[in-house]
């Protein structure tokens, strides 16, 4: 015999907006969930402020009692349901991506998202360890957004949870354009190849994932369309462009250049076969409902898992490359707008010092994610 529990995905609009704006529209969602029967809800990734990289996010971070995690307590007592979503956590000298799952009595749990993509490094440091919040509704494992991409996560969950829960904004990278001023578009591959459509992280590997744990995955997802500038545009735009002929031309416009993507339909809840059974199918502010079978005893893995349809350059290109390339520029932000206390040098953490190693790390970053092909 199995439990139940009945689960509700929440997409919002990722465009950047003051926090009070955000929760007041979150809000309004919780609730609505919450008239639809749903036991936990689950709010997309830095759902408070929306998704953008711009020195403004090192202002954006909380502390742990700060307006957000006050709201997120008041909303899941208010409607008796355990709340997920994650945000920027001031924790003492650094500052994290931490997802939280509170319960109606205040419970609360805690996830540092272990693999920042890329330049996120610019913002949050990285974390060290999984979580299972062991709540009233069942054991469940938490990841963030491209930590999912990560097979040595799935394993660490394997066999010791009932459901897993992603809090979630990805733009679709994979699609993604680097704009011009001059309306010129140069589309992404994978350092010239064409990238598949199936490669995005929370496609079909999730699916995969949640088939192989066999538990129930709920995750959530950003909708409306990305636009952002990128740290260091200037060494962002050489890799890009190569060795063009013109490549001075578009040096002096890189600050003005805009990376612009979409976003998937990805919010969604998915069953312990690893089939989706409801998805938020609209663009803008959304959220479904579905109730999910829980086993009675924690499941185990009983096939090899599945392979990650990422190709190996990407992991180089986005978690050593690209990360490394951008932390100086984490604690730079941080200790500008806290103190030069902030971001103490940890010997754990691989940073790739010197002009020569930057430039090459991030002209070898953004060939991976932008290629030299345009649209």
């Amino acid at each position: 015999m199995s439990r139940t529990l009945k689960i509700a995905t929440v997409q919002m609009d990722a465009t950047p907006a003051p926090t009070p704006q955000r929760l007041e529209r979150a809000a309004r969602l919780v609730a609505d969930s919450a008239a639809q029967g749903a036991q936990l809800v689950v709010l997309p990734e830095l759902f408070n402020v929306g998704y953008e990289y711009h020195e403004r996010n090192y202002s954006l971070a909380e502390p742990i009692n700060g307006q957000t995690m006050t709201w997120m307590k008041a909303q899941a007592a208010q409607h008796n349901i355990h709340l997920a979503g994650s945000f920027m956590l001031l924790d003492g000298e650094e500052v994290y991506n931490s997802a939280f799952i509170i319960a109606p009595d205040g419970r609360t749990w805690r996830y540092d998202k272990i693999y920042p993509y890329n330049w996120e490094r610019a913002y949050f440091r990285e974390g060290r360890s999984t979580t299972i919040a062991d709540t009233d509704l069942g054991k469940l494992g938490m990841m963030i957004c491209w930590d999912t991409a990560h097979p040595d996560l799935w394993q660490r969950y394997a066999g010791k949870v009932d459901a897993m829960v992603i809090t979630s904004c990805p733009p679709s990278m994979h699609q993604a354009d680097l704009v011009f001023p001059n309306g010129e578009r140069f589309k992404s591959t994978l350092m010239g190849r064409p990238i598949p459509e199936d490669a995005h992280f929370q496609d079909k590997d999730v699916e995969d994932q949640a088939g192989w744990l066999r538990v129930p995955v709920v995750a959530s997802h950003g909708a409306g369309t990305f636009r952002s500038r990128l740290p260091l545009p200037e060494i962002s735009v050489a890799g890009i462009l190569g060795a063009r002929s013109d490549l001075q031309q578009y040096l002096k416009e890189a600050h003005e250049a805009i990376l612009e993507a979409g976003y998937a339909r990805f919010g969604k809840i998915i069953d312990a076969n690893g089939n989706v059974i409801a998805r938020v199918e609209h663009d803008g502010d959304g959220f479904t409902v579905a109730e999910v079978a829980l086993a009675d005893e924690l499941p185990q893995p009983n096939a090899p898992q599945p392979k990650m349809r990422m190709h190996p350059l990407g992991y180089i290109a986005i978690d050593v490359v690209g990360a490394n390339a951008v932390v100086p520029l984490y604690r730079e932000g941080v200790r500008r707008q806290w103190g030069a206390h902030m971001a103490p040098v940890d010997p754990r953490t691989k940073i790739w010092m010197g002009i020569v190693a930057s430039v090459a790390a991030v002209s070898g970053f953004v060939g991976y994610v932008m290629g030299r092909s345009r649209s």
